[in-house]
């Protein structure tokens, strides 16, 4: 697919007041490791803990409550439609809500899944389709942890990359929130200082024709 745009912001959009309460309610929830699709939801060995660590290392609470939707989804549709995309999509998944600490970080990845989930459920046979960042905690709070994109459609780690990044800047502001299609391939550097807060989530619709 060819874009225009390949990914659309809002500055500064949610209110600080609402940023901290969903920081304040997810860290009253049980932490979980953040993992990768490879592991989905088994118990890890130890082995396969130090080998996820290589490729990703956060926390993470997942959070489903509907005033968090109610809040975000209108940035999700209005970036879907003034950027563009103008993709299907039909419901979203669990936000995730991630903590990033000193020297964490997630390596380069992107969203999107091969195959429809399989799973029975709401999500069977949907793929995720758009993606999205919200900025809870201000740009000048931590150091590190930049949202880089590579727009090239195969894993930057395959071919020389820094003239091709890009630095999602534009979403430092607390509250800002970024929307791009969950097929683009994206990292978060590791933190050098303070922690960074973000709630991501994913939007689902049936696979492109």
């Amino acid at each position: 697919m060819q874009f225009n745009n390949y990914y659309w912001y809002f500055k500064s959009a949610v209110p600080e007041k609402i940023c901290d309460d969903i920081i304040k309610y997810a860290l009253t929830k049980k932490e979980t490791m953040a993992k990768t699709g490879t592991y989905g939801d088994k118990k890890l060995t130890e082995n396969e803990i130090r080998d996820l660590k290589t490729k990703r290392n956060s926390d993470l609470v997942w959070l489903s409550d509907l005033w968090i939707y109610k809040e975000l989804h209108p940035y999700i549709h209005k970036a879907n439609k003034d950027a563009g995309w103008n993709f299907e999509w039909i419901r979203s998944e669990a936000c995730q809500f991630t903590k990033y600490k000193l020297n964490q970080y997630y390596d380069w990845h992107c969203d999107s899944w091969d195959k429809p989930y399989e799973k029975k459920g709401p999500e069977q046979g949907m793929i995720r389709k758009l993606s999205m960042t919200c900025q809870l905690t201000d740009g000048s709070e931590y150091e590190g942890g930049e949202l880089e994109f590579d727009f090239r459609n195969y894993d930057p780690n395959m071919r020389e990359e820094a003239k091709h990044l890009k630095q999602a800047k534009e979403i430092l502001p607390k509250g800002s929130i970024i929307v791009f299609p969950s097929f683009i391939w994206h990292r978060v550097k590791p933190v050098t200082k303070g922690v960074r807060y973000s709630l991501v989530m994913w939007n689902l619709g049936y696979p492109f024709k």
